[in-house]
């Protein structure tokens, strides 16, 4: 008798440990309204995160310009003259932008440019400068 009773609870157990259709069916549609969520955000983050690269590389670029202005009193177009690579456009080390020199008289204007992803996806930033006095533009694309 004790035997007839333990097999009833056993199939009622394997009966109920299953999981149903439409218990799958609302696990599913969770897991894609949270990604619909979470993607875009996370996106956004990446690119946020890649644009750091430019305004840092920007600063770093401006002082080299500075200290080579103060030794031999001239600013150069060639990036490589500064020691940051082989040609006359640096770019970075991530690769999301390439950083181009304009010099006028005793001024300078350093420009990254984005690139690839970078730039289809950071499209309000896809061009930032720096100049010899420090002037920032955009200024949104500075602004954490």
């Amino acid at each position: 008798m004790l035997n007839k009773q333990e097999n009833i609870v056993k199939v009622q157990r394997d009966k109920a440990s299953g999981l149903t259709l439409v218990e799958l069916m609302i696990t599913v549609a969770i897991v894609a309204i949270l990604a619909a969520v979470a993607y875009p955000s996370y996106t956004n983050y990446v690119v946020r995160s890649n644009r750091a690269e430019a305004p840092r590389e920007l600063v770093r670029l401006a002082n080299l310009q500075e200290q080579l202005f103060v030794d031999s009193r001239v600013y150069t177009e060639n990036l490589s003259d500064l020691g940051v690579g082989t040609t006359a456009i640096y770019t970075t080390p991530s690769q999301h932008y390439k950083i181009s020199s304009k010099v006028v008289g005793s001024t300078f204007t350093l420009t990254a440019q984005a690139q690839g992803a970078q730039a289809t996806n950071d499209v309000s930033c896809i061009k930032m400068t720096i100049t010899d006095t420090g002037k920032k533009a955009p200024i949104t694309c500075w602004e954490g």
